[in-house]
C-alpha cells in the first residue's frame, strides 16, 4: 500500500508551541520556529499549525508569528485559528500556507469554505471537526476549541462541510486528544463511509500501530501532536518523526 501522509499537528499560543490533553492543561512543548527546523530535517510530509485560542479570544491570527514560521517550512503547511472572512484566508494564503483549517466560523458561515474554494480550490479547504460524547453517551461535534457544543452528529457535519466546499476533513477526538491511547476508529470508519473527500484523522495517536489502524478504518491521511513532540508517554520533550525506513514498515 503506498505509503498516507503523516502529519505533525502543532498548537500555537503566544508565539509558544504548547500540547493539551482532552483539549485541557495546556503544557509548554517549545519554540515554533525550532520545531519547524527539526520537521524540515525529518522530511515530514506536511505541517499543521492551529493556533487554538484565536477563536476563543475572537481575534484574527497572529499574522507576524505564522509569516516567520511559514518562512521557515520547507514542507506544505496547513493553518487554522482565528479565520473568519475571505480577507483573513487571503492573508493565511499569502504567508504561505497551502491549506486553511475552518472549524468554529463554519457554523456562523457555512459559505466561507464555498468562497474560499472558488478562488483558491476545493483542496485548500479543511473543514476541521472537533468531537466528543457528551453525557447521554452521544458523539457531537464542539466548537470554540471544544468549549461550546453545536449539537451537531459527526457524520452528517462532514457531509455538510463537504457539500458547502470543504476539499478535505479533518476528524479530532477531544476525548482521545494527548491520551496516547489510539484514534476514535469507528467515527473515522463512519465519516469515511459518507464522504469522498480525503480525510485527516487526529487525536489520540500513539504508535505507528495506530496510524495504521486509523488507515485500515478510511483515514486518507494520519496527524498526530503527543507522539511527535514527546519522547514517550509521561517523558519529556522531543521534537520526533520517523523515519521513512519505519513509516515503509507501517503505514
Amino acid at each position: 500500500m503506498a505509503r498516507v501522509r503523516i502529519i505533525p499537528v502543532l498548537l500555537l499560543k503566544n508565539s509558544g508551541l504548547y500540547k493539551t490533553v482532552k483539549f485541557k492543561n495546556p503544557v509548554y512543548v517549545g519554540d515554533p520556529i525550532n520545531a519547524v527546523k527539526i520537521f524540515n530535517e525529518k522530511e515530514a510530509d506536511e505541517l499543521i499549525l492551529l493556533d487554538y485560542n484565536a477563536s476563543l479570544e475572537k481575534r484574527e491570527p497572529d499574522f507576524v508569528k505564522i509569516n516567520e514560521i511559514a518562512g521557515e517550512a520547507f514542507m506544505p503547511m496547513a493553518y487554522g485559528g482565528g479565520i473568519k472572512s475571505f480577507d483573513t484566508a487571503k492573508k493565511v494564503f499569502d504567508a504561505g500556507y497551502e491549506k486553511v483549517i475552518l472549524n468554529s466560523i463554519l457554523f456562523d458561515d457555512i459559505k466561507l469554505a464555498e468562497k474560499i474554494a472558488a478562488v483558491y480550490g476545493s483542496q485548500a479547504v479543511v473543514g476541521c471537526i472537533d468531537f466528543k460524547k457528551n453525557l447521554l453517551g452521544k458523539n457531537r461535534v464542539y466548537a470554540h476549541s471544544g468549549s461550546k457544543s453545536t449539537n451537531s452528529n459527526p457524520i452528517e457535519w462532514a457531509k455538510n462541510l463537504e457539500a458547502n466546499g470543504a476539499g478535505e476533513i479533518m476528524i479530532n477526538s477531544i476525548d482521545a486528544d494527548g491520551t496516547w491511547n489510539g484514534y476514535a476508529y469507528d467515527i473515522i470508519k463512519e465519516v469515511s463511509a459518507n464522504v469522498s473527500v480525503p480525510l485527516i484523522a487526529c487525536g489520540g495517536a500513539g504508535s505507528l500501530d495506530d496510524l495504521q489502524k486509523a488507515v485500515n478504518n478510511g483515514a486518507s491521511a494520519v496527524a498526530a501532536g503527543s507522539m511527535f513532540v514527546f519522547q514517550k508517554k509521561g517523558m519529556g520533550v522531543l521534537i520526533n518523526f520517523p523515519t521513512g525506513k519505519n513509516l515503509d514498515k507501517s503505514v
